[in-house]
């Protein structure tokens, strides 16, 4: 008897040995891919999550936190969540809907009566739910924070001068805005600030203590830095400053951190403690909202070929071998985020990086899921880096297109003087515009600043102070009496001050 004991004792062991072993070895290959493909890519610095049927599998930091330093990554490192933090944002709203405090289809300005978009009709009917699903009728606003430096409340307030891009419900262009309503809609429901709502109800629960609502309160020195390409060189660059528009993504967090918040939610918000919550608003969060058009998505898209793609409670959803993906990306200068999540095989990822669109974090996605959960082999990130390779190509051939349309010999209209004074715009703000040693020199709000030299006619061209934003161009009108008018400064309208 004792020894068939031992021999079952054995027999279970060598079992689970068995069964483990694929799993380390699946590790280790996707542990080298990461790197394999960090490199590729040329990003200074990731950090990945990797979870499955409730416990972290995988978690760890690759590369450095900035160029030219000894400073590595790891699971405790600081990056920026950016979009993903819409999803967190969604979850707040579900809370106040399980106390009963709000409903997903009440109207906005039940709760907050001096929202005011455009439309009054939209005004009128725009429910709680709209502000998560960007099917407001309210094209691309970030400009209302890109531009200036303003308050959370000025930004609202000048929604109203922000004119319609199509129908309430019509149709779906990507919208940070409204989850900054909603994030006022959570401050004046609960009483408390969305920063603080935030911390109490998510971060605390979840033991989440390496994450912080805002850019702000973020001070550690284990903070990643956002880098950029520059004139072929990839540089370091100021952190985006996202926290008046917090509620749409101004989360920091460690991967460590991350990977807490991505096993509450693939087990319907469970956590050891109890549940976020009810099953039925959790529910809720991933139900598709709207159908989202392909120019909507990423091109990645072009080489996953989903069969359909909507959007949920602040997620991306798309089929990928039959299965449903609930994900979201989170971009700004310089730093990149996704969280992507297949329920049916309880598996989510995380990804981390410090380098603008460094895409690679897709081709993470894909090859987790694949190696995971569905099989295959198919080396995403070679696939996606030809494709962003060909993107770029086709984006430089653009830029030299439009160089090669430039009319030579051409002078300005007036003298460099009468272009300079003082231009201004209910919506877009101040615009200053000062001449020196020939160049006109562009001061948006005091805040955004460029320097342009003449291209041709009443046009100027040229680059913004911080390098990385790239070209700026500007075109002068003229009124009947030969005299500047107004100016159009990167799509957006000044009238100059006479």
């Amino acid at each position: 008897m004792q020894k068939r004991l031992t021999f079952l004792f054995i027999a279970i062991c060598i079992a689970k040995f068995l069964i483990a072993q694929p799993l380390a070895t699946q590790l280790k290959e996707f542990d080298t891919y990461i790197e394999k493909s960090r490199k590729e890519w040329q990003v200074p610095g990731m950090a990945v999550a990797v979870v499955k049927d409730g416990k972290v599998i995988f978690k760890k930091g690759y590369g450095v936190s900035q160029l030219g330093t000894t400073n590595v990554v790891d699971i405790q490192t600081i990056f920026a969540c950016a979009s993903t933090t819409k999803a967190m944002t969604a979850a707040c709203m579900g809370i106040l809907v399980d106390e009963g405090k709000v409903k997903w289809d009440d109207a906005v300005i039940k709760h907050l009566p001096e929202f005011h978009v455009y439309d009054p009709y939209v005004t009128r009917e725009l429910k709680i739910r709209d502000l998560f699903t960007h099917t407001s009728g309210v094209g691309n606003a970030d400009f209302l924070w890109g531009v200036m430096n303003v308050s959370s409340d000025v930004v609202l307030k000048k929604m109203i001068e922000v004119e319609p891009s199509y129908s309430l419900r019509s149709s779906f262009i990507y919208q940070n805005i409204f989850y900054l309503t909603a994030g006022k809609v959570i401050e004046k429901v609960s009483g408390q600030k969305w920063a603080d709502f935030i911390q109490a109800k998510i971060f605390q629960p979840l033991g989440m203590k390496r994450t912080f609502p805002t850019l702000a309160a973020a001070k550690d020195a284990n903070h990643s830095k956002p880098h950029y390409l520059v004139n072929g060189s990839i540089k370091t660059i100021e952190p985006t400053y996202a926290d008046e528009i917090g509620p749409a993504g101004s989360v920091n967090a460690s991967i460590e951190d991350m990977a807490k918040w991505m096993v509450c939610m693939l087990d319907s918000s469970k956590y050891e403690r109890g549940r976020l919550l009810k099953k039925s608003t959790w529910v809720e969060l991933f139900k598709p909202q709207v159908i989202v058009p392909a120019s909507q998505f990423y091109p990645t898209m072009q080489l996953i070929k989903p069969n359909w793609m909507t959007y949920g409670l602040g997620w991306f959803q798309h089929d990928y071998k039959g299965k449903k993906i609930n994900y979201h990306t989170g971009s700004l200068a310089g730093e990149v985020a996704i969280h992507a999540q297949l329920h049916d095989s309880k598996l989510g990822i995380y990804v981390f990086a410090n380098y603008d669109h460094a895409e690679v974090r897709h081709a993470l996605v894909y090859k987790a899921f694949d190696l995971f959960a569905l099989g295959g082999n198919r080396d995403w990130s070679a696939e996606f880096l030809k494709l962003y390779q060909g993107i770029k190509a086709k984006s430089d051939q653009v830029e030299k297109d439009f160089e090669a349309k430039r009319m030579s010999n051409t002078n300005p209209s007036r003298s460099l003087e009468e272009y300079a004074g003082r231009y201004t715009s209910p919506l877009y703000g101040e615009l200053e515009i000062t001449l020196a040693d020939k160049k006109l020199l562009f001061n948006t709000n005091n805040f955004l600043k460029a320097t342009l030299t003449h291209w041709h006619y009443d046009t100027f061209h040229g680059m913004y102070d911080k390098d990385w934003y790239g070209n700026a161009l500007a075109s002068f009108s003229l009124n009947a009496t030969g005299k500047i008018e107004k100016v159009n400064f990167e799509g957006k309208e000044f009238v100059k001050k006479q």
